[in-house]
């Protein structure tokens, strides 16, 4: 275990006062030596004094009964060997007076780099309060006759109630959301926790009851009831009202003497009792649990202690999630207000956005993407990421956005503008980095010309349906370039052809934890291949599908710019197609797409010129030039019907045609378009150049 710091994650045992008075204790487990930590408020929930603890686990083993211990060791064991992080299990242990003690505990697994576990770290409290929230009912007062014997549901003896109470809080344990607790109650399994025949879970919302969860057979007939007043005149919204619980031994004898409002619905239920739980945490209601039972005909007093404890789980289960959903509404509604509100639209292209946040609480990222409009038809688009995951990296991602926003929008270039966007940063009263790639497009040419600071490099789809990682030459992370000395970004031409799309986004797109990037970087890639053609679609595609399946764990940005198809038209076609200078295989694929769309053209007869030409002017920019190049074919119908094929590239350095000797190995590539071609020439496009060739038909005059 070399290397590994492990007091670094040791707790400070005792520390932490605020577990005392929360009837919770702290344990620190060395799995390799055996040695279990207990503070004295963990010694005092086992109802032991520190001087009968000898700081082993066996000896805590002697309070909890042999089939709990058993119960709650199969817990660890499976969390283990099953690779998870934390485990939460109720048991109950055997206090000194003899008395049984409902107890919960909850832990972390730690693991070295192979992944081997070497310690738990966790709590332990007195449950009591979580079984006994609701005090046992005279069952005069509840409106149920009584009885001795368990009529096979929850209760079911000893043994029945601890695995109902174990199956529900194991269940409930993993319930994140609101949504998760409905789940978790109405899915497989959720009914027998209960042993019941129908469930319906409701969660005060102002001055109403909301009905959110359903489950049973018939239990759609209280579909009307999905939100009603709590006044009383249901006994849902009673047991809410009086924080006490209702059992009913015969539900059409409760309407008749109580709740006549619940006649029409009393039949289609089919149920002939029932239990009206109200779920009570820290004091306050939050909601109601009923649950309705076909063949029960009473409740015994251990029946009605199992379901309030049951009901005391859900209702901590349900207040967790309240307040998870809160939180998050809170963290993504902040978010969202430092994003950009609306994407403005430009001619030729498609742009959509996206974003999700991380699935934890109250957690805010730091990642962000911009859209900017540019003078002279260009857009400046922005995706980048503040390192952390809290208020302090939203908060400062809010910041740098509008600081790199204005440095763009001042024209400078890209380059500047991340050197200026660092040193914004780093003047800040922060100590975090960020990583950014900004790009500015030249919506008219196709022309990129874009710059990386620490993040992820582009991707973009061609025309063909070939994926490539155009090379970004990165600078260092915004923050850091400044503290070093580095400003420097080094800037990147591309070229952005009519129907092709580029996609830029975050880490958490392509991180799978666990994995390296590259494999998240290959499945977007796929995605990618394989997606929807309009960005707007492309964008809910990727983000749906690799945010899904690599988790939650992380938010994401995603930004997706596709060049609107220039097609032409019936009687002057055009195609679009762009060669990468580090792409071998593009002179072959484009030689086959001008054979196709020639044939396509019926002018099958041109096709052997101008994939001589074509090929010709192709390997002279990919040898002569650093960059790649743009191929056009296109109709010309006026005034005489011609075909014309156009070869962009970076270059500002004209060719020349030449008279190689008879022993060249080079220098005939103009004399063969020459020779093929009914005219040609050069023309200057912005800081490069395109060469053209024509070719007749008919064979008219060259």
């Amino acid at each position: 275990m070399a290397g590994r710091d492990r007091d670094r994650d040791r707790p400070v045992i005792g520390a932490d006062e605020r577990l005392a008075l929360n009837r919770m204790g702290s344990f620190d487990w060395d799995l390799e030596s055996g040695a279990f930590e207990l503070d004295a408020a963990g010694l005092a929930v086992f109802d032991m004094r520190p001087d009968e603890y000898d700081g082993v686990a066996e000896t805590l083993a002697s309070r909890v009964p042999r089939e709990e211990g058993l119960r709650l060791q199969a817990v660890v064991d499976a969390a283990i060997r099953s690779g998870r992080s934390s485990y939460g299990s109720y048991f109950q242990l055997t206090r000194r007076t003899g008395m049984r003690q409902w107890t919960h505990t909850r832990a972390r697994i730690l693991r070295d780099e192979q992944g081997h576990p070497y310690r738990i770290i966790g709590i332990v409290r007195n449950a009591t309060a979580d079984l006994s929230e609701f005090t046992v009912v005279n069952p005069a007062e509840t409106g149920d006759t009584g009885g001795t014997a368990s009529a096979g549901g929850a209760g079911a003896g000893g043994a029945g109630m601890a695995g109902a109470v174990h199956s529900a809080s194991d269940a409930l344990s993993r319930a994140i959301t609101v949504d998760d607790v409905a789940a978790a109650l109405t899915g497989a399994g959720g009914l027998e926790h209960f042993g019941a025949d129908g469930l319906a879970l409701g969660v005060v919302e102002g001055g109403a009851l909301k009905l959110i969860a359903l489950a049973g057979e018939s239990i759609d007939v209280l579909d009307d009831l999905r939100l009603h007043r709590l006044d009383g005149s249901l006994p849902l919204a009673e047991a809410v009202l009086n924080q006490r619980p209702r059992f009913v031994s015969s539900l059409r004898d409760l309407v008749i003497d109580r709740f006549p409002r619940l006649r029409p619905y009393v039949r289609g239920l089919g149920a002939n009792a029932a239990a009206f739980l109200p779920l009570v945490a820290q004091s306050r209601s939050i909601g109601c649990l009923a649950l309705f039972y076909r063949h029960r005909t009473h409740f015994a007093a251990e029946d009605r202690t199992t379901l309030m404890g049951l009901a005391g789980i859900v209702a901590q289960s349900l207040q967790r999630a309240v307040l998870f959903d809160q939180e998050r509404e809170f963290a993504t509604g902040l978010q969202a207000s430092m994003l950009p509100r609306d994407i403005p639209e430009f001619p030729g292209a498609e742009i959509a956005v996206r974003y999700h946040a991380a699935w934890s609480g109250r957690e805010v990222g730091g990642d962000w993407y911009d859209v900017i409009t540019l003078p002279e038809g260009r857009v400046g688009i922005v995706i980048g990421d503040v390192q952390g995951h809290d208020t302090h990296a939203a908060a400062i991602m809010g910041q740098l956005r509008i600081a790199l926003r204005a440095f763009a929008g001042e024209g400078h270039a890209p380059a500047t503008v991340l050197a200026r966007a660092s040193r914004f940063l780093s003047e800040l009263d922060t100590e975090r980095f960020a990583t950014c790639v900004y790009a500015q497009v030249d919506l008219v040419t196709g022309g990129i010309r874009a710059v990386r600071a620490g993040h992820l490099g582009p991707l973009i789809r061609h025309t063909d349906g070939r994926i490539g990682w155009p090379h970004l030459r990165g600078g260092l992370p915004l923050g850091y370039a400044t503290a070093f000395g580095q400003e420097e970004f080094p800037e990147t031409r591309l070229d952005l052809v009519p129907g092709e799309t580029l996609v830029l986004c975050t880490d958490g797109l392509v991180e799978e934890p666990g994995s390296d990037i590259s494999v998240g970087m290959d499945a977007l890639a796929a995605m990618v291949r394989a997606g929807p053609g309009q960005a707007g679609a492309l964008a809910d595609h990727l983000s749906e599908r690799l945010w899904e399946r690599w988790g939650t764990g992380d938010d994401i940005a995603l930004l997706v710019l596709r060049r609107r198809p220039d097609p032409g038209t019936d009687q002057a076609p055009r195609i679009h197609l762009y060669v990468h200078q580090a792409d071998p295989e593009g002179l072959v694929e484009s030689r086959a797409v001008l054979r196709q769309a020639l044939a396509d053209w019926g002018l099958a007869a041109l096709i052997d010129d101008v994939e001589l030409a074509a090929g010709e002017l192709l390997v002279n920019v990919l040898l002569h030039t650093e960059g790649g190049a743009v191929l056009t074919l296109e109709v010309l119908p006026e005034p005489v019907r011609r075909v014309r094929l156009w070869v962009k590239d970076r270059s500002s350095v004209w060719p020349r045609r030449r008279e190689p000797g008879e022993a060249a190995t080079s220098g005939r590539g103009l004399l063969l378009v020459d020779a093929v071609a009914a005219r040609w020439g050069v023309e200057p496009r912005g800081d490069g150049k395109a060469v053209w060739c024509e070719f007749q038909p008919d064979g008219g005059p060259r």
